[in-house]
């Protein structure tokens, strides 16, 4: 850690957009179990009551409300604060049939629009409060491709394999929607970062699982669980992430919020970081998810990738800075399960 802890950490004060969300939600314990001061934003104060009893140290939070559409929302809640950890999203896949005769109109309008204007009035914020010293931004590996022009799979993927705009606006590939918010949010936000004088990081996360404080199951739990639930929505989007990446990369909760807490504090931390603590094919999936909890209604596949290596979905660049992973595949699906299960969300496995 570059920025010594002899600092007192809990001198430190950073602020959280989106807190009640599964990453936001988790970051805030995190923050305030290594001795942080923490604003949390919510557009709806009432509704986070649940989570202010979950987290500990929280004499050291205070709860602001704020909307990323509404300009200047956010600069009470930064005041004082040395970061910004922006993880509020729109967590939109698809577009409502009855706009499906002028979806390019509903998307720019009703998604889109909205995710850049969210980033570019946090930005703002940070640019009054005078005391903003780094942004980190969570962005998504729906954002990244392993393919190459011709289609074919890159052995090794990195930072440096972004999708266009234009290719996602002609394919509409399942999660489409999702995935432009997020590419272009990302961009319009080092754009202004850049122009400004703002030092912008970004963490692109993988599918993220373990356990959660939140209200109710994480979309990304449900994806990464798709095998053995048969939830037909989800699945589309894992299998629409597993052919555009060839692999599927996966990272544990706590692992992503010290990823982003590791990058807020890091001096050299620069640019586009990939957080997968490890990357599997589709049919290993499958199988670690049904030996954790087997059940007789779905089927397994057949592994059609002997004769091909998947790509790697490679987290080097966060690696050589200094990061290391906690928790690797099997814990992850492992500690998803048993928090699903406490839910109610899978049944017990009787043994």
């Amino acid at each position: 850690m570059e920025r010594g802890e002899e600092e007192g950490r809990g001198g430190r004060r950073y602020c959280v957009t989106g807190a009640t969300g599964y990453i936001g939600s988790w970051l805030v314990e995190s923050l305030l179990e290594r001795g942080f001061f923490v604003h949390a934003t919510v557009r709806d104060p009432a509704k986070s009551m649940h989570l202010v009893s979950l987290w500990t140290g929280s004499e050291r939070l205070r709860l602001f409300r704020a909307d990323l559409e509404d300009e200047g929302s956010f600069d009470e809640a930064l005041q004082g604060c040395d970061g910004v950890f922006h993880v509020a999203a729109s967590m939109q896949f698809h577009v409502p049939p009855h706009h499906h005769h002028n979806i390019e109109a509903y998307v720019e309008a009703n998604i889109l629009d909205p995710a850049i204007k969210g980033i570019i009035n946090v930005l703002k914020s940070c640019l009054k409060s005078k005391s903003v010293k780094r942004v980190v931004f969570t962005s998504s590996i729906s954002t990244i491709t392993a393919k190459d022009s011709n289609g074919t799979y890159k052995p090794i993927v990195d930072e440096s394999c972004q999708i266009q705009a234009d290719q996602v606006w002609n394919t509409k590939a399942t999660g489409w929607v999702y995935a432009l918010s997020k590419l272009l949010a990302e961009e319009a936000a080092f754009k202004f970062a850049q122009e400004n004088g703002i030092d912008l990081v970004s963490v692109i996360t993988t599918t993220v699982a373990g356990p959660f404080f939140t209200a109710s199951v994480p979309s990304s739990i449900k994806v990464l669980l798709s095998p053995i639930t048969g939830e037909s929505e989800f699945f589309k989007i894992l299998s629409a992430v597993n052919s555009r990446m060839g692999s599927l990369g996966v990272v544990h909760i706590e692992d992503i919020c010290s990823a982003h807490i590791f990058l807020m504090e890091h001096a050299r931390a620069e640019g586009r970081y990939i957080c997968c603590s490890e990357s599997c094919s589709l049919s290993k999936l499958y199988n670690l998810l049904f030996q954790k909890h087997p059940c007789s209604n779905t089927q397994r596949i057949a592994d059609k990738s002997d004769n091909k290596v998947d790509p790697e979905i490679s987290s080097k660049k966060l690696k050589d800075l200094g990061f290391s992973y906690k928790y690797g595949l099997e814990d992850i699906i492992h500690q998803a399960i048993l928090c699903c299960q406490d839910y109610g969300y899978l049944s017990p496995v009787s043994q």
